[in-house]
């Protein structure tokens, strides 16, 4: 088998690195150059310096998307991983139809975000409709709209990787703790939750990650409405670049300064909950 691997790899390794560069790496490194141009095509760029990061940061609605999308990422964080985590214990019990209860909380993660706008729009407006408002009249609507809608969608994955996460705490430890007369409180607090950390990194990574690389949900749900107040910055780039005329180099500079911020935040994150992890 080693002998096939080292003389066949490049068989295997080539394509997916050749897909790699020609599909994100080229991509990346073309967006990082336009966005230090005017253009309205990859043709006729002009370099124009560092003008598109001050019109980018001078952008009133891109600061608000900014901080609106800041703490959309910090409320939906909380929200799916602290019910995540209690369907998780709640599901690792002796009980029956465990089974059935995370195969129906997992479905949800299996539907399209444009899907689930669409459908929670019709929802939230035929509740709101009642007090004579919409999903759409105000920001906060949409802001409480799209974290239920996220949380309904993605609680049911973070559950599953808990549940994996729960399960393979060693029994021995958890007995040993009861024997020492710790109550369900202590062995949560001192025994479950610092084994599982690498569970909870992974799952504080993906929340904080797909919290501020919403989209989807965000067009279909409000669609930035009313008067881009609801918008967050990946909604607020794309309607950047596809919908103000001049604006294509301010779009791409918003999308830079939008990975630096998802990458830098990401990997501060893995460094603080990492440090917490215990080996087992």
């Amino acid at each position: 088998m080693e002998k096939a691997i080292k003389k066949y790899w490049p068989v295997f390794l080539v394509p997916t690195l050749v897909s790699f560069l020609i599909g994100f790496i080229v991509p990346f490194i073309l967006g990082v150059w336009l966005s230090f141009c005017d253009f309205t095509t990859v043709t006729d760029a002009q370099f124009t310096g560092i003008e598109n990061y001050l019109r980018a940061f001078q952008d009133t609605i891109f600061q608000h998307a900014f901080w609106y999308t800041a703490l959309f990422a910090i409320v939906s964080l909380l929200v799916i991983n602290i019910i995540a985590f209690a369907l998780a214990l709640a599901l690792t019990q002796k009980m029956r139809g465990t089974n059935l209860f995370r195969t129906v909380f997992f479905m949800p993660n299996l539907i399209g975000g444009i899907v689930l706008g669409y459908i929670w729009q019709l929802i939230f407006n035929g509740i709101l409709a009642q007090y004579s408002q919409a999903i759409n009249l105000n920001e906060w609507y949409g802001f409480a709209g799209l974290v239920i809608l996220v949380s309904w969608q993605q609680i049911g994955y973070m559950m599953i990787v808990y549940i994996a996460g729960l399960q393979s705490i060693p029994t021995d430890v958890l007995e040993a703790a009861e024997v020492d007369g710790a109550g369900p409180w202590e062995r949560l607090k001192s025994v479950i939750i610092p084994m599982m950390m690498p569970s909870i990194t992974i799952c504080t990574f993906l929340s904080i990650t797909n919290g501020f690389k919403l989209f989807d949900q965000n067009l279909s749900l409000t669609a930035g409405e009313p008067s881009k107040l609801s918008e967050l910055l990946a909604l607020n780039i794309y309607n950047t670049f596809y919908g103000r005329t001049g604006w294509e180099g301010v779009g791409q500079a918003k999308a830079v300064i939008f990975c630096l911020v998802v990458v830098a935040i990401g990997l501060i994150q893995l460094r603080v909950t990492r440090s917490k992890e215990v080996q087992q």
